[in-house]
C-alpha cells in the first residue's frame, strides 16, 4: 500500500491492524537496542589471539623494549603497518593509544588553543571559529566542536560526499571557517563513499582557505567492507601532495572495529611538519603510548593480506545483520512512500529518512515497546535535524534474531506514524 494512493478507509483499516500488532509487541516487554555501532562479541572474538601473542618477546624490530618509556610517535613497524591503511608514508604517521577520537580531539584543541603554526595561528585568537559539518554525520565529531565552542555549519552530504559547491563557496567567503569533518569511506551514517572528484576537491580546499584550515579525514571504516566489490576510496594523500596541501590534511584511523574495540590502536597521518609540531605538544602529556599493544597488533595483523583476511571474518558476521535490515525495509516499506534509506556496502550503519516531521515520533513509538534507537537529531549538529526525518540504524551489536525483531518493530512504528500523519493532514 502506497501511503499517497490509499483511500482514507484503507488507511484507517491498516492503522487499526497495526495498533493491534503494536499492543501485542508491548505485551512482550522487549529489551532491544540498535543505538550504537559497536562490534558484536563474535567480532571481537576474531582477535582473541592477541592475548599471549608476544610469548614473552617484547623486542620490536629495531630492538626497542616495548615495555619501557619513549617512542612518542609509535613503533616503526606499527607506523609502517597503519600508514598502509591510511595511505600515508610511515614518517607521516603517528601511532598512539586505543582511541582515534582522542587524537582528533587533541588536534582540534591544539589548533584552537596553541596553533598549528605557532601562537599567532591559534584559532582561538579569532572572535569566532566555525567548522563545516556534512549532514547527516557523526555525533561525536559534533560533540567535540560543541564542547570546544566551535560553531558548526551543516552542509549536505550527497551520495558523492559533501556538497562541494556549497563547501567551496562557504570557505571562500568566510575566513572564520577553519575546517571540515569527513568520514570518507562508508560514511557514518549513510554509508556513502566519497567520489574521486570530491576527494580531489577536498585535498585542494586548504589552497582556497587560510593556512590554518584543516580537513579532518576520519577514515574510520577504511577496510570495513561487507563485500569484496565494495567501492574503493581515492587517495587524498596523492592529491594533497600534488597540491602541496599536506599541512592541511589530518587523517585518522584505528583498529577499534578491527580487533578489540576498547583495547585497539589509533593512528594519525599528516605532513612531517605537522607531526613534529604535534609531537612537541604531546610531549607535555605523555612519555609515550602503549607500545606493547602496538607490538601485539603488528604481530597479529602482520600485513595487508592478513588484514584483508581478518576483515573478511568481520564481513561474514556483519552482512547477515545488514541483510536482515535491508531486506525487511524493502519488503515492508519499499513501495509504501513512507521513507527511503541507504544500502551501504561497508561500515556500520543504515541511514533511514522518514517523512518530514516523524523521526522523533518513530523513535518514541519504538522505545515504548522496548526497542532503543539512536535519538532523532543525533546525526545533526546540536542534535537538531531541521526536518526531523533522519534515523541511524546500527545492526552490528545485537544477535541476528534480535536485529530482525528490532527492524520488525521499526517498520511497524514507521507505518503507524506515517499513516497517522497522513490521516491528520
Amino acid at each position: 500500500m502506497h501511503i499517497e494512493k490509499a483511500t482514507e478507509a484503507e488507511l484507517r483499516a491498516a492503522l487499526a491492524d497495526l495498533h493491534e500488532q503494536y499492543d501485542a509487541l508491548a505485551a512482550k516487554k522487549l529489551n532491544l537496542d540498535l543505538t550504537r555501532g559497536k562490534p558484536s562479541a563474535a567480532q571481537v572474538a576474531l582477535s582473541d589471539a592477541l592475548d599471549g601473542i608476544l610469548q614473552g618477546n617484547y623486542r620490536a624490530a629495531d630492538g626497542t623494549d616495548a615495555r619501557n618509556y619513549g617512542g612518542l610517535e609509535g613503533l616503526p613497524e606499527a607506523r609502517a603497518l597503519f600508514a598502509d591503511v591510511l595511505g600515508t608514508a610511515p614518517q607521516e604517521t603517528l601511532v598512539g593509544g586505543n582511541s582515534s577520537l582522542t587524537l582528533m580531539y587533541q588536534v582540534m584543541d591544539f589548533a584552537l588553543r596553541e596553533g598549528l603554526r605557532g601562537a599567532e595561528s591559534a584559532w582561538g585568537n579569532r572572535a569566532q571559529v566555525k567548522f563545516l559539518c556534512p549532514v547527516p554525520g557523526y555525533d561525536r565529531h559534533f560533540s567535540v566542536c560543541e564542547y570546544l565552542g566551535i560553531e558548526m555549519i551543516p552542509v549536505p552530504l550527497l551520495d558523492s560526499g559533501p556538497d562541494m559547491d556549497q563547501v567551496e563557496a562557504l570557505v571562500s567567503t568566510d575566513a572564520d571557517i577553519k575546517g571540515i569533518w569527513c568520514v570518507p569511506r562508508f560514511s557514518n551514517p549513510t554509508g556513502c563513499v566519497y567520489s574521486p572528484d570530491t576527494v580531489k576537491r577536498l585535498a585542494r580546499l586548504p589552497q582556497t582557505a587560510s593556512d590554518d584550515f584543516v580537513v579532518m579525514w576520519d577514515n574510520a571504516y577504511a577496510v570495513h567492507t561487507l563485500q569484496d566489490d565494495a567501492p574503493a576510496l581515492d587517495s587524498i594523500t596523492t592529491h594533497a601532495r600534488a597540491f602541496g596541501t599536506m599541512d592541511g590534511i589530518f587523517q585518522f584511523g584505528s583498529t577499534s572495529k578491527i580487533t578489540f574495540a576498547g583495547a585497539g590502536v589509533a593512528f594519525l597521518g599528516t605532513s612531517e611538519r605537522n607531526l613534529n609540531t604535534f609531537k612537541a605538544h604531546l610531549a607535555f602529556q605523555t612519555i609515550g603510548p602503549d607500545k606493547v599493544n602496538q607490538l601485539r597488533h603488528v604481530r597479529f595483523l602482520q600485513d595487508e593480506a592478513t588484514l584483508h583476511t581478518h576483515m573478511a571474518g568481520h564481513a561474514a558476521i556483519l552482512k547477515p545483520r545488514f541483510d536482515a535490515v535491508l531486506d525487511t525495509l524493502q519488503r515492508e516499506l519499499g513501495a509504501s512512500g513512507m521513507g527511503h534509506w541507504t544500502t551501504p556496502q561497508g561500515g556500520y550503519f543504515v541511514s533511514f529518512n522518514t517523512l518530514p516531521g516523524l523521526a522523533s515520533k518513530i523513535v518514541e513509538l519504538a522505545a515504548n515497546v522496548g526497542v532503543k534507537l539512536t535519538p532523532a537529531g543525533a546525526t545533526f549538529p546540536y542534535g537538531k535535524d531541521p526536518e526531523d526525518s533522519n534515523i541511524r540504524l546500527s545492526p552490528s551489536f545485537p544477535a541476528l534474531d534480535d536485529v530482525q525483531a528490532s527492524v520488525d518493530v521499526f517498520v511497524l512504528c514507521v507505518k503507524i506514524a506515517s499513516i497517522k500523519q497522513r490521516l491528520d493532514s
